[in-house]
């Protein structure tokens, strides 16, 4: 992975979940020839990184094992790296996990305990060299979403994000390496998300590149009454708010329309700079034209 984004534009992670049980996509792709369809597809639609999780981080999901989570990842990673020339990431808290992805072609590690799931998983990632995505989360799929209290849910995200990273350096992790992830939906209400959307700008300061994965999430549904399948408008909205605060990736189930919505985003912004740069050379704009 040569860095995180193209200035001015975020990476598209497409998301390939290999379980039974996760709230959007669970059972899709629990054969590895499924999954392997699913991250093409992606690709296709303009997918520059597939992210492969083995275990269901949704709330109230139950833990596997790390067998277990080897097993379904591992032939998926194996053929993904055969056939795709994109990155790859494994998301996983397992350290064990994350070092047999790097081995079979995974370049990234997704880990949303922000290293503190795995004590041996910090330095593994240090060793391997590779970058990390630190996401912000309180508590376990467990208990996260337990009527989930902050005093200033911003600036507590803030801080535990910048000391994650601070020890994910410590131990080695290059800090061009590390990726932050304000974790919507884990641990949080509807407004503590909606919070944490508003002041993107606050996690952008930290230096770090940041990562958005508001994808069909719970608020959305809330707030729109709509079901999972429903709600790639919603998501969008967000992703449209990423954009204006200089997010450097954004991690979704629908990859087509996120990347069309980004591509035309960013085409009317370049329009909109090079008609700025014109009017300041003295230059005409072009004489509008009637629709």
């Amino acid at each position: 992975m040569s860095g995180p984004a193209s200035p001015g534009r975020p990476r598209v992670m497409g998301i390939v979940n290999v379980t039974p049980d996760s709230f959007s996509d669970g059972g899709r792709c629990l054969n590895p020839d499924a999954a392997l369809r699913q991250a093409e597809g992606m690709v296709r639609d303009g997918a520059q990184v597939i992210d492969v999780g083995g275990e269901s981080t949704r709330p109230g999901a139950v833990p596997v094992s790390e067998d277990e989570e080897l097993r379904r990842v591992i032939p998926v990673i194996r053929r993904l790296a055969k056939r795709l020339r994109v990155t790859i990431s494994i998301d996983t808290s397992k350290a064990e996990v994350a070092r047999c992805a790097l081995a079979e072609g995974a370049s990234l590690v997704n880990d949303v305990s922000a290293l503190r799931g795995d004590p041996g998983m910090a330095e593994m990632i240090a060793r391997a060299g590779v970058p990390a995505i630190l996401m912000h989360r309180r508590g376990t799929p467990q208990t996260m979403q337990r009527a989930p209290r902050y005093h200033d849910v911003v600036q507590e995200v803030k801080a535990f994000l910048q000391e994650a990273s601070q020890r994910a350096q410590a131990v080695g992790i290059v800090r061009d390496r590390i990726l932050i992830d304000p974790g919507l939906g884990f641990g949080k209400t509807a407004w503590h998300n909606l919070e944490l959307l508003r002041h993107l700008d606050t996690f952008s300061a930290l230096g770090y590149p940041v990562v958005l994965g508001p994808s069909r999430k719970s608020f959305i549904g809330g707030t729109l009454q709509l079901p999972v399948e429903e709600r790639v408008e919603g998501t969008l909205a967000c992703v449209a708010y990423g954009l204006l605060h200089g997010v450097a990736m954004v991690r979704v189930h629908d990859v087509r329309p996120t990347v069309r919505f980004i591509t035309m985003w960013k085409t009317i912004a370049h329009a909109a700079r090079r008609q700025h740069r014109s009017r300041g050379h003295g230059q005409t704009s072009p004489r509008r034209r009637r629709a």
